[in-house]
């Protein structure tokens, strides 16, 4: 380390001596080297690609007040070329405050090893909505093999909690663009994920929600009378399940319609639908909307 990390860095040829750079690498693991902007090539496997304005433009002043205070992770991919593995959020910012050098940690890293060490970075970011941090848990279990309990070592969260972020990625559309255009919370979003499968329920206690403004305890209220009222008809008869093609005939005009629909199947292909509205407005909601 006598000559300093940018002659270590750039005055050696690492990629023809693998165990040579491994060893270098580990030897700057736990060490920030400064590196040029221009240098750093991003990450093609940044798993959020959408970034606030106004949150980057309050970074890059405090960046150029205050410098980068934390530290961005690249990996080296040539002498004197580097990949970003995660910080695009900050690299950016210091690109609007002018920076010509950012400091940075390198790490040794195969492209699965660096999509996973970004992506468990990524959930650990407060600003991140619900539906960015399901859909990152969805891609470690899909791009880098983890079981869900593997993952909930990875990213230190409970399986159950995992679990109910993946059923927001199974919910109707109009609940996650509630979500996503901030209609709702990630705590009403939470407790409409435990009414799982029920597409007709959950559009049911979403109008609920909206037209009410209910909160997130009357809203988990509202879905554990539903969850107990189904748990008392257990004993009772059931009603005959429909089948997987009819089912998805049911979701998508509860979708379509934005209300709890019912199909009733008889005999001989026989069967009723019934369209459930909570008042005249709802009504007329729906019929104008089956006119079209």
């Amino acid at each position: 380390m006598g000559k300093g990390i940018h002659a270590l860095l750039s005055g050696m040829d690492l990629q023809s001596d693998p165990q040579k750079k491994e060893e270098v690498v580990k030897e700057l693991a736990n060490t920030v080297a400064e590196i040029p902007i221009e240098a750093i090539e991003t990450n093609p496997y940044q798993p959020r690609v959408e970034f606030e304005p106004q949150a980057l433009e309050e970074l890059s002043a405090s960046i150029q007040v205050h410098g980068l205070i934390q530290p961005i992770t690249v990996r080296q991919m040539a002498p004197g070329r580097y990949q970003l593995i995660s910080g695009e959020r900050r690299l950016r910012a210091s690109k609007m405050a002018d920076l010509s050098e950012v400091p940075a940690y390198v790490r040794l890293a195969n492209d699965q090893e660096m999509l996973e060490m970004a992506l468990v970075e990524n959930i650990q970011r407060q600003e991140l909505n619900a539906l960015e941090i399901a859909q990152t848990y969805q891609r470690l279990l899909d791009e880098c093999k983890l079981t869900h309990e593997g993952l909930a070592k990875r990213v230190g969260k409970g399986r159950s909690l995992i679990t109910n972020y993946l059923r927001l990625l199974k919910m109707a559309p109009e609940i996650t663009r509630s979500l996503r255009d901030k209609e709702i919370t990630k705590g009403h979003a939470m407790a409409l994920a435990k009414v799982n499968g029920d597409v007709a329920v959950q559009l049911s206690i979403l109008r609920q929600v909206k037209n009410l403004k209910l909160s997130v305890r009357a809203t988990e209220a509202l879905v554990t009378r539903h969850l107990e009222g189904d748990t008392n008809k257990a004993g009772k008869t059931a009603k005959p399940r429909l089948t997987d093609d009819y089912q998805r005939v049911q979701d998508s005009l509860c979708s379509d319609l934005g209300a709890k629909v019912e199909l009733k199947l008889k005999k001989e292909g026989r069967g009723q639908i019934v369209i459930n509205f909570g008042s005249t407005d709802d009504l007329n909601r729906i019929l104008e909307l089956l006119e079209q």
